[in-house]
């Protein structure tokens, strides 16, 4: 069931590529409009590097988290997964893992290319990467305790913004600050550590206070 999960929100997704590539474009344009904008200052874009290619990830993740349960919602498919004998907190890790294969994988894989407009180093592009891969997970699982909360809910796009932001923030400080440790000399090992530590606490908390979410929002 937790694969059949992953791979029915993964063909629904290329059935909507429109949805996945808004999401692409949006981190896209984001990054690549703040050079234009500062100027061609390359000490000034490797210190604000960091910082933006990860707001711009938690941004563009956020576009795509009213849709997790949303289609699920509508078309009944979300109150047979409640029926189920199988369990719903692994159901809600399987839609949060394919959430992240949809977003977050492009935006990982797209980093290290629109780093290099901010002249970032081989080794900065490298722990940039190591830092999303590592991170992104954290902004799906969040992502899917605000979506399952506001199920339903006029306005709820603007409301699981409120709910998950200050949630990720500190997965933004220690991965921004991954980049700038590495460059600065410092090394990136704390950083990540606490990035994985983030990680592993959002895999056992993050499905099972979801899938309450869903059944309170379902009652």
């Amino acid at each position: 069931m937790f694969l059949w999960i992953i791979q029915r929100d993964l063909l629904l997704a290329m059935r909507r590529r429109s949805d996945v590539l808004t999401t692409l474009f949006f981190f896209v344009i984001v990054v690549s409009l703040f050079p234009l904008g500062v100027g061609p200052e390359m000490a000034m874009l490797r210190i604000m590097a960091p910082g933006v290619v990860w707001v711009a990830a938690l941004l563009a993740s956020m576009l795509s988290l009213g849709r997790m349960f949303a289609s699920d919602h509508l078309d009944g498919t979300l109150e047979q997964m409640l029926l189920s004998p199988q369990s719903l907190p692994l159901l809600v890790l399987g839609k949060a893992l394919a959430h992240w294969l949809v977003t977050g994988v492009p935006l990982v894989l797209m980093a290290p290319v629109l780093g290099i407009q901010y002249d970032l180093p081989g080794d900065a592009l490298l722990v940039l990467t190591a830092s999303l891969l590592l991170g992104t997970p954290v902004l799906s699982l969040i992502g899917a305790i605000g979506a399952a909360l506001t199920l339903g809910l006029r306005g709820g796009g603007v409301l699981v913004s409120l709910l998950v932001l200050p949630l990720y923030i500190p997965v933004l400080i220690f991965g921004a600050g991954a980049v700038e440790a590495s460059t600065a000399g410092l090394g990136a090992g704390a950083h990540m550590s606490l990035l994985g530590a983030f990680l592993l606490a959002s895999l056992v908390l993050a499905p099972w206070t979801a899938a309450l979410s869903l059944r309170i929002s379902m009652e």
